[in-house]
Formats: C-alpha cells, sequence, structure tokens
C-alpha cells in the first residue's frame, strides 16, 4: 500500500472515530480537494483543523508545526494512532489550557443559571391543605 493509500486509510478511520464519539465527520481532501484543506471535517467542531497521522514513526513537533501552517485561525489538533493503539491528540498547552478555560466557564455559568432557576421557582409545601 502506497503512503497515500494509507494515508487515505487514516483519514477515513479518524473520521469514524469522531463520528462514534458523537462529532460527526468526513474526510476533507474528497470534498475540497485543496491542499490547505484539513485532513478531516467536523462540522461541530469547525474552530479545530484537524491533522490526521496514523503511522508507527513519532514526529510530533514536525506534526503540530504542520498543523499550525495549515490551520490558520483555527486551533491546530494532530489525531495519531498507532497500530494497535488508542487515537491520541497532539494539541499545545496554551490552546489546551483555553480549551479547558472555556470549559470551566461554561460549568460556572450552568451552575449559576441553576442557581438562579432554583431560587425562582415557587415553593410547594407537600401535606398542606389548599
Amino acid at each position: 500500500m502506497n503512503s497515500r493509500q494509507k494515508g487515505k486509510r487514516g483519514e477515513l478511520d479518524a473520521a469514524a472515530f469522531l463520528s462514534e464519539q458523537g462529532f460527526p465527520a468526513r474526510r476533507g481532501q474528497q470534498f475540497a480537494g485543496s491542499p490547505d484543506t484539513p485532513d478531516v471535517l467536523c462540522p461541530l467542531l469547525k474552530h479545530v483543523h484537524f491533522e490526521i497521522k496514523r503511522t508507527q514513526r513519532t514526529d510530533l513537533y514536525g506534526w503540530i508545526k504542520q498543523a499550525v501552517t495549515d490551520a490558520g485561525e483555527k486551533m491546530p489538533v494532530v489525531l495519531h494512532r498507532k497500530n494497535n493503539a488508542e487515537w491520541l491528540a497532539i494539541i499545545r498547552a496554551p490552546d489546551l489550557l483555553a480549551l479547558l478555560r472555556d470549559t470551566n466557564s461554561l460549568r460556572v455559568e450552568r451552575k449559576q443559571e441553576q442557581r438562579e432557576a432554583n431560587q425562582t421557582r415557587p415553593s410547594t409545601s407537600e401535606g398542606t391543605e389548599p
């Protein structure tokens, strides 16, 4: 199998993985076809540029550099999987921290909304007659 076929297989595998996790995805090149198209397109994660690496060889810094170059304004993420191994996400530390901050902010907002909703609900007492 040549490297182009292996790349296609890895991209299909990654798209299937994302879809199984609740993020429907498809190969990027098959539809757009331009060199700067991400390997995988995921409409629910439009702000993420996915670079897919399905190889035994590891070049983390080279891969993330390629993803950063191709990502433009999007967040570069490399999805990597070796044979008989799970998928790993390679992301720059500042991007990870930004995601964690956003996630934490959403949790805090939801808790605040729940507290406010609970305070505005009329309380009902059981056992009282109308």
